[in-house]
């Protein structure tokens, strides 16, 4: 795909730094290079140079890198100007670019033309802006195994593998005389179970690898000064929230996002859930609320000493039948050990003290647990909501297809369904609304 226009942006983070870099892409850059350099600088050989203004003064001297295409991240001409990283040094720079006929680049339009040109499939665009945006290691390991292809070359597997078997069924449509008898003897249902098991084991690493990109939203509940605060300071390992002794101090939600085992978690503490006349602790108590039906699990937290009280068992009917939750009993440290023997039995309960830690590596591994986390990571994929989306939607089409397999029409459609589906993903099927949903997501100069 050819683009008619030339862009340039800033690709480097704005603000001080050692080095900031301007980067143009578009057809034919010479006339760039020559009234910024002064020349043309070889191709992908680091090249030291000033940097020239339109009255020929030097905006700063630095690195050019030329990348002629279709060599290149775009797939057409690229010039990076590398020089020093001060705002006002870098947008000036930028003026220059655009003074000589490029436009400002729109959010991750560098990365929409190496798409476009058959540089990168889908995938492993958006794994780009995931691995930018990776907030753990283990989150950008699985973007990098994305970026690489590791996750498109799995979709495309099962993709050949369909068309394979679609081509069976296709022959037996167009001759007639063959029918079931050939699909039988060429095991199709067979390819079909096994086409089955590899999407089913894709759907898990993809899986693993969203819960990265995600993360997971924890709520804590429960009532007034239970120590869900101190739970919170205890998980995020710094004082975080406000802790007293007095009832109803957290008047609002305060957010802390923790990494254990290198998934994200973001831990909301709330207000305390009580009656109360006091106006603005009955705000907390709405926006505790709000945050329970936002959440991806719960952890309601209960005081050892007392047990789960009639106030507790209200909390518990209020939430979410379908909700996963796990009943943290707090402040252990003030009971002696054998008035906790035999009450560690449910699955869904913790024993923990904020204030010392203990417990506290028992209710992390809860929390992987319910999370569906499986793995450390490794053989993950660092996969979005629409590409398991597209999964289960290649799922419920090879279902209806084993359904139907003796309905040979119905068999090719839905197999044909299920290629489209999983094609969607790394966009060799796709439509033209989806990419400017996806690609407007990144930022400016990539």
């Amino acid at each position: 795909m050819a683009n008619a226009d030339t862009i340039a942006a800033v690709a480097t983070a704005p603000g001080r730094g050692g080095i900031g870099v301007v980067r143009v892409s578009g057809k034919n850059l010479d006339v760039f290079a020559l009234a910024i350099l002064g020349k043309k600088p070889r191709a992908r050989v680091a090249t030291l140079c000033d940097f020239h203004d339109s009255d020929d003064s030097a905006i700063d001297q630095g690195i050019a890198l030329f990348f002629p295409g279709p060599h290149s991240f775009t797939g057409e001409d690229v010039l990076e100007l590398q020089g020093h990283g001060g705002n006002a040094v870098m947008q000036r720079l930028l003026k220059r670019c655009l003074s000589l006929g490029a436009r400002l680049a729109e959010p991750g339009e560098f990365t929409r033309r190496a798409f476009l040109n058959d540089k990168l499939d889908l995938a492993q665009a958006e794994s780009i802006a995931d691995l930018i945006d990776a907030s753990s290691e283990e989150a950008a390991k699985s973007a990098m195994r994305s970026l690489q292809g590791e996750f498109s070359r799995a979709i495309h597997e099962i993709v050949a593998r369909l068309i394979d078997l679609r081509m069976l069924v296709e022959a037996c449509i167009d001759f007639p005389d063959e029918d079931i008898d050939f699909l039988e003897a060429a095991d199709a249902l067979g390819k079909l179970a096994h086409i089955q098991q590899l999407l089913q084991r894709l759907f898990a690493s993809a899986r693993q690898g969203s819960l990265l990109r995600e993360g997971v939203h924890v709520v804590l509940v429960g009532q007034p000064n239970v120590g869900k605060s101190s739970l919170l300071n205890q998980l995020a390992g710094n004082e975080v929230a406000i802790v007293t002794p007095v009832a109803g101090t957290t008047r609002d939600t305060v957010r802390e996002e923790i990494d254990i085992q290198g998934v994200p978690f973001h831990i909301i503490d709330t207000a305390g859930l009580r009656e109360t006349a006091c106006e603005v602790e009955q705000i907390g108590i709405s926006r505790t609320w709000d945050a329970v039906g936002r959440a991806s699990l719960v952890l309601l937290l209960l005081d050892a000493r007392e047990g789960e009280s009639e106030a507790d068992r209200m909390i518990l009917a209020r939430l979410p039948a379908r909700l996963p939750l796990v009943k943290v009993f707090n402040k252990i440290d003030l009971l002696p050990d054998q008035l906790l023997t035999g009450s560690r039995d449910e699955p869904a309960t913790v024993f923990v003290s904020a204030k010392t830690g203990a417990g506290m590596d028992d209710l992390r591994q809860r929390l992987l647990e319910l999370a569906g986390w499986e793995q450390t990571g490794e053989g993950a994929f660092m996969a979005r909501e629409r590409h398991l989306r597209a999964m289960e939607k290649t799922r419920e089409h090879l279902d209806k297809a084993e359904k139907d397999w003796r309905q040979l029409e119905f068999f090719a459609e839905e197999l044909k369904l299920a290629q489209n589906s999983l094609s969607t993903i790394t966009g060799e099927f796709r439509a033209d609304d989806l990419l400017g949903e996806i690609f407007s997501r990144f930022c400016i100069g990539k």
